[in-house]
């Protein structure tokens, strides 16, 4: 005896399976991050941003957070702070905590982690693919080339871009 399409759905294990898989989803460790994190109103995100010590989090209304990026803040104490409408483009990655880099005595995964606040203010941009390391601060409305690596601050309407990333340009004001 043959079943027709959805009774034969309906008696195939995968089915239930998926649905296990789905309800598992929930209780994987970015999912249960986005829980603690402070969000203003209108925050959107892509479901495939990351998460770590959320509570140390706080992202302002209206930003948006392009797929694949990366916020982490420190394990015990560097907090990261996005201001309101701040746009950020597909793998940005921001970690308020950096390995030790000295030279020689530790490798380098042994070396204590360095753990500082950072600040991204208001209306600020960041393009595909930058990294912001910890301690640092980019100013109201500045703007962050792809691929930049932000190891300084960054004043505000500033444009910076490169590897460390340098201020470059200055955004154009609305009378010019």
């Amino acid at each position: 005896m043959r079943l027709s399409g959805p009774a034969r759905s309906m008696l195939d294990l995968r089915t239930y399976l998926h649905a296990l898989r789905l309800a598992h989803f929930s209780s994987y460790s970015h999912v249960r991050q986005v829980r603690r994190l402070r969000l203003g109103p209108g925050v959107s995100m892509a479901p495939n941003v990351s998460f770590r010590n959320a509570e140390r989090i706080e992202i302002g209304a209206g930003t948006h957070i392009g797929e694949h990026s990366v916020i982490w803040a420190g394990n015990s104490t560097g907090r990261i702070v996005i201001g309101e409408k701040c746009l950020f483009a597909p793998n940005v990655t921001i970690t308020a905590s950096n390995y030790g880099i000295v030279q020689g005595e530790v490798a380098i995964m042994d070396q204590p982690k360095i753990e500082r606040d950072i600040v991204i203010g208001d209306g600020a941009w960041l393009g595909a693919n930058v990294v912001v390391l910890a301690g640092v601060t980019v100013g109201e409305g500045a703007v962050i080339a792809a691929g930049a690596v932000v190891t300084r601050d960054v004043p505000a309407n500033a444009i910076a871009g490169g590897v460390p990333a340098k201020v470059i340009g200055e955004r154009p004001t609305a009378d010019a």
